[in-house]
């Protein structure tokens, strides 16, 4: 989602100055929607991870993507982990799975690194995947990860455990350049890691040496290496302690979200593949279709009809928007007649409105 949202502000930017001002304000209103979504849709609020810390972010809400209606709720959903052990528990709770990819919403601006959303989370990260080694901090993917050197050392065979990442090490590093606080340790520790050639790892041996295997905690495991993505990460936290500041970090994406504060968007989507059946009072309701169409539309039971032509997009999206007054309950029947094939949808939509 922050590589989305990032990359919306971004094309809208290309779109304005192309003089498509239209375009562009509808881009920035889509990632406004997503924006306005991520604690709804990433963060737990049953945490049990850590002692009084119920709200973080998960690693994935594993909603079934072909489902039009999906359940989004985070605190709901179970997640299937891979390369797990024989006979090993391999589905979890997914509000009970963690890993750091949250930072994307720092490094990129969308997030402030001081907001307690982020910090509290970090603390859950800290406490489950944290590995201090001799050379140096790094961290695990996630827990329960099965891709790594097996508990006895022996080689990731199609299931093992999953080891600490070096390039995650370079993660964490970005965001502490812009929480503000001292970078070296996590550049020496990277440099630490690699191989006595300058190669970056995969991953890392993080538990006690086992000479008979060639393991020494701190040092590389049989995984891949190089890495092309650590040494990425490594050169780009140099670059970014040179400039003072982070290298992915967009002024356009943080200008609208962790810079000025920018009111939340109250604006929900209804489309084909994310049939909503509730939006909140108060809310406008934006439906999209991907070809031009007159929506066919009621708020009283089909007493009173409204048709509204969609409006186009030079990206191929239509869209009709919907305000219905905070003061008046209502809900909105609608459907389709498709107008380059002059027919109808033969289907029927409705959506509440709720408090």
């Amino acid at each position: 989602m922050a590589s989305n949202i990032a990359a919306l502000i971004c094309a809208a930017t290309y779109a304005r100055e192309r003089k498509d001002e239209s375009t562009a304000r509808f881009i920035e209103e889509y990632a406004d929607f997503l924006e306005s979504h991520l604690e709804a849709w990433t963060v737990t609020t049953e945490g049990t991870l850590v002692p009084d810390i119920k709200r973080h972010y998960i690693r994935i809400n594993p909603v079934d993507i072909d489902n039009p209606q999906p359940n989004e709720d985070p605190n709901q959903g179970m997640l299937a982990i891979a390369n797990r052990p024989p006979g090993s528990q391999w589905q979890f709770p997914a509000k009970e799975i963690v890993d750091a990819g949250f930072l994307e919403l720092v490094r990129y601006g969308i997030r402030k690194p001081s907001d307690r959303l982020i910090v509290d989370s970090l603390k859950v990260v800290d406490a489950i995947l944290k590995v201090d080694t001799p050379l140096g901090s790094c961290w695990h993917r996630y827990n329960h990860d099965g891709y790594g050197q097996r508990e006895d050392g022996g080689p990731f065979l199609s299931y093992g455990k999953g080891r600490a990442w070096p390039l995650l090490t370079g993660e964490r590093g970005h965001y502490e350049l812009a929480a503000g606080h001292d970078v070296q340790p996590f550049i020496q520790a990277m440099e630490a890691f690699a191989s006595d050639t300058g190669m970056l790892p995969e991953q890392i041996w993080d538990k006690p040496d086992r000479p008979d295997s060639h393991l020494y905690c701190g040092r590389p495991t049989g995984s891949a290496m190089p890495l092309a993505w650590a040494h990425a990460e490594y050169i780009k936290l140099l670059r970014s302690v040179h400039d003072g500041k982070v290298f992915d970090w967009i002024p356009e994406v943080a200008n609208r979200y962790s810079e000025n504060q920018k009111p939340t968007q109250f604006l929900e989507v209804w489309k084909f593949n994310r049939q909503i059946r509730t939006i909140k009072q108060g809310y406008t309701l934006r439906i999209q279709a991907l070809a031009p169409f007159c929506l066919h539309w009621s708020n009283d039971n089909w007493q009173t009809i409204h048709n509204v032509d969609s409006t186009a997009t030079s990206i191929d999206i239509e869209f009709v928007d919907i305000t219905i007054s905070p003061h008046h309950p209502s809900t909105v029947d609608f459907t389709f007649f498709w107008t380059d094939s002059q027919n109808w949808e033969n289907s029927n939509y409705q959506v509440a409105f709720v408090d």
